[in-house]
């Protein structure tokens, strides 16, 4: 019995020994990284930070306006670090210029993120997946297949009839005295065009509910920050007090069986598309078609067109009903902008009743609003992050590989040293001005910029500047209960894409021409 409690004993001291060996081994770690980073003046500047957690806890509800606060104190290239990994925080055009353009293929990777994984069939879509010869397939498949003039252009009747739909709606708000809630009648809108452009058709009724449902928790979950990509040790214990993990799984299994149905729908009929044709084939149709004919060497399988459909259905949705909602909540905000953006509408519209796309040419105050809109109101405030793939001086600081790069596209569109009254909403500030949203002007980059841009820019540009034609030349707008645009509550939402907080309700009056 001595015996035993003597190697028990004996145990416990050993444990105890290799538990503070380990311990000092960890100090003089921890003490030594902080030494050489304190003592390398090539690092970008970087706020204290806790063991373990790092800068994690200074992110707030609304990481890109800490950020933006944080980058005033520390400047405009900033190191962060998220747990251990470290975070290159980039807050000004000077900067952002160098990262999506001079220095454009050592930050094309991009990091593993644990939500990407189990939503995005292991990040095998084109807005997710690493750097190399699958991304670059994806990327000119979705250029030259899906998203091409042509191929935007071929959707024009989708665009319009669906706009048509939205503007009879709001037309028997008016008739029944209802306030219009504007953020769901734009959220249902970018819904449907998504569902035809993309898969064929619109889902109406249980089924549309439900899957529309589930998109939001898609999205939702897409924006949510999991605390293993950071602190790998917190991830089991995070999963399971938070269960983000459980219910990823779920809602990606609910969605794979989804599109598997909409697949085998477009099987079962059976059409041969052509993929470069001018006519109105849906995502799933060339996707199928691309996927039947595959090349050798070529690595688009199912999987790939089942990512890609999500991809395409996501940027077509959420972003575009984002700006939408707070293009509308401007104009709302400032009657004179409105006033002057339907004089130039009606103008150019004339007696008819409908705004076309082919009007859109002569709408120059239009393109102004959108442009003044998109500044102050980047659809996703924080661009998706890029990875650093090799050791490379950015703005004469050294940044190592590995390291994850956040671009403030919200901060870098109010920063006064590129902006006069930055906070104010002035479309005029871009009538005389060649300053566009394409990724050429580091201003302003609300779709990003470089190999990584969003290819999508003219599919939502014309989708947005059709239905906000509309939206002013059919309508006279006010808000409910005489309240004026002081009152407007502009909260927003936190997550991938920043939504206004509270729903957007207006007052439509059928205007009468004369």
């Amino acid at each position: 019995m001595k015996e035993k409690c003597l190697k028990i004993c004996i145990h416990i001291f050993q444990m105890l020994l290799l538990s503070l060996f380990l311990f000092f081994v960890s100090l003089i770690f921890i003490i030594k990284r902080y030494f050489n980073e304190a003592t390398n003046t090539n690092t970008p500047p970087s706020p204290p930070r806790l063991p373990l957690l790092g800068n994690l806890h200074q992110l707030g509800l609304f990481p890109h306006r800490t950020l933006q606060t944080l980058a005033q104190n520390y400047g405009p290239l900033m190191m962060l670090y998220f747990g251990k990994v470290p975070v290159l925080i980039v807050s000004s055009a000077d900067a952002a210029r160098e990262v999506m353009k001079t220095h454009d293929v050592v930050f094309s990777d991009r990091p593993q993120r644990k939500m990407n994984d189990i939503l995005l069939y292991g990040s095998k879509d084109l807005a997710s997946s690493r750097y190399g010869e699958y991304w670059r397939q994806l990327k000119t498949l979705s250029v030259l297949h899906l998203l091409s003039t042509k191929k935007v252009q071929s959707f024009r009747v989708i665009r319009e009839e669906e706009t048509t739909r939205m503007m009879e709606n709001i037309r028997q708000c008016c008739s029944d005295s209802l306030h219009v809630n504007l953020s769901d009648i734009c959220g249902a809108l970018t819904n449907d065009v998504a569902c035809r452009v993309a898969l064929g058709k619109r889902y109406c009724g249980v089924e549309g509910r439900e899957f529309k449902k589930l998109m939001l928790d898609f999205a939702e979950l897409l924006g949510a920050v999991s605390i293993g990509d950071y602190i790998p040790w917190l991830d089991w214990v995070m999963s399971k007090v938070s269960s983000l993990s459980e219910r990823a799984h779920r809602v990606a299994k609910q969605l794979d069986q989804f599109i598997d149905q909409v697949i085998e729908e477009h099987i079962r009929n059976g059409r041969d598309v052509d993929v470069d044709s001018e006519e109105q084939n849906d995502f799933v149709d060339v996707l199928l078609s691309i996927e039947k004919s595959n090349t050798t060497g070529s690595l688009i399988d199912r999987t790939a067109t089942k990512a890609l459909i999500l991809d395409m259905f996501v940027a077509g949705t959420d972003t575009t009903h984002t700006a939408l909602e707070w293009t509308m909540s401007e104009l709302l905000r400032h009657p004179n902008v409105m006033h002057k953006l339907q004089d130039e509408v009606r103008s150019v519209v004339g007696k008819r009743t409908h705004v076309h796309e082919d009007d859109l040419g002569q709408m120059n105050y239009l393109k102004a609003v959108i442009k003044e809109s998109f500044r102050l109101h980047p659809p996703i405030p924080l661009i998706v992050p890029r990875n650093c793939m090799e050791d490379i001086k950015v703005k004469g600081h050294d940044i190592a590989a590995g390291t994850q790069v956040l671009v403030n596209a919200w901060a870098i569109a109010r920063d006064p040293s590129s902006w006069d009254l930055p906070l104010e909403f002035k479309p005029e500030r871009f009538l005389n001005s060649s300053i566009d949203f394409k990724g050429h002007d580091f201003v302003l980059i609300p779709f990003g910029a470089g190999r990584r841009g969003c290819p999508g820019v003219t599919f939502a540009t014309i989708m947005i500047e059709v239905v906000i034609a509309n939206l002013v030349h059919q309508f006279d707008w006010s808000l409910p209960g005489g309240s004026t645009g002081e009152d407007l509550d502009m909260s927003e939402t936190n997550g991938l894409a920043v939504h206004r907080k509270s729903p957007l309700i207006a007052v439509a009056t059928a205007y009468k021409r004369n």
